[in-house]
């Protein structure tokens, strides 16, 4: 079984079910989130921080970060997780409604992802979900909806300083380019995004990154990897299969190329050299 969104257009309450092997991947946070780990474990990391979810386990992803995950199956088991997306537009509407706004900027409060306590009310709320995931019953939009009010309510109860970032609705600023880049290089995400992320249009992120970097962003995207590749593969013993991806090269024949080329040697002989 494979994950699936529940009977709705926009993806409020999805489940995750996987067997047999590991999937790793990346993607874009565009909305909070909070989950729960029903089996398996989850790997999150965020470019500065590695944060490791087990069965039990709750968790708040806030929006508009780049994520690399690891999901592991149980020996002899699963992968399986429950989330619920807390968009834009339903929390808008419950800051209306109930009168909450946030008092810091960009959410200032909060990690990317914040691990979250147990407590018998978030487990009671998860567990109200179980039934529909387990009778295969689909969860029409109003009920969905209902339940997406309940997570905000939950999380103001439990964790009220998440106020502050969930009734955030700031776009990202401007922030500092290079500290930006050199912590994010390995995500294999479009220039859009990246100038996104740092508060600017494609066109000023391109200028600013010539200013800076004296390069274009391609070039030099290609050339920090390469480089982060060289050192994990001669320093630390990794083979290229384990890396590229790691890296942000989608493909193991391209990346074997260019670091021959760059290096004028394949990865392979460079780590029989170590």
């Amino acid at each position: 079984m494979a994950e699936s969104k529940i009977d709705h257009p926009v993806p409020v309450i999805a489940y995750s079910c996987y067997f047999s092997r590991n999937r790793e991947g990346e993607q874009f946070a565009s909305e909070h989130v909070f989950s729960y780990q029903i089996e398996g474990m989850l790997t999150i990391n965020t470019g500065d921080r590695e944060n490791v979810f087990k069965e039990g386990d709750f968790r708040f992803i806030k929006r508009n970060q780049l994520i690399k995950f690891n999901k592991e199956p149980a020996p002899g088991g699963s992968f399986k997780a429950i989330s619920i997306y807390l968009d834009q537009a339903a929390l808008r509407s419950f800051a209306m409604e109930y009168g909450y706004q946030s008092d810091h900027v960009n959410g200032l409060v909060s990690d990317a992802v914040t691990p979250l306590a147990p407590n018998p009310l978030f487990t009671g709320f998860m567990d109200s979900l179980w039934p529909y995931i387990q009778g295969d019953q689909a969860i029409n939009g109003p009920l969905q909806n209902l339940k997406q009010r309940e997570a905000i309510m939950l999380l103001l109860r439990l964790r009220p300083e998440l106020k502050d970032v969930l009734f955030d609705f700031s776009e990202p600023g401007k922030i500092d380019l290079e500290a930006f880049m050199n912590k994010n290089f390995h995500f294999n995400v479009q220039l859009k995004r990246f100038a996104y992320l740092t508060g600017r249009s494609l066109a000023t992120f391109k200028r600013d990154f010539d200013h800076i970097f004296h390069t274009s962003p391609s070039k030099w995207l290609q050339q920090r990897r390469l480089q982060e590749a060289h050192y994990l593969i001669s320093e630390k013993g990794r083979t290229a299969s384990d890396i590229y991806l790691e890296l942000g090269f989608e493909d193991l024949s391209h990346f074997s190329f260019v670091f021959k080329k760059q290096y004028g040697m394949p990865p392979s002989k460079l780590l029989s050299f170590t």
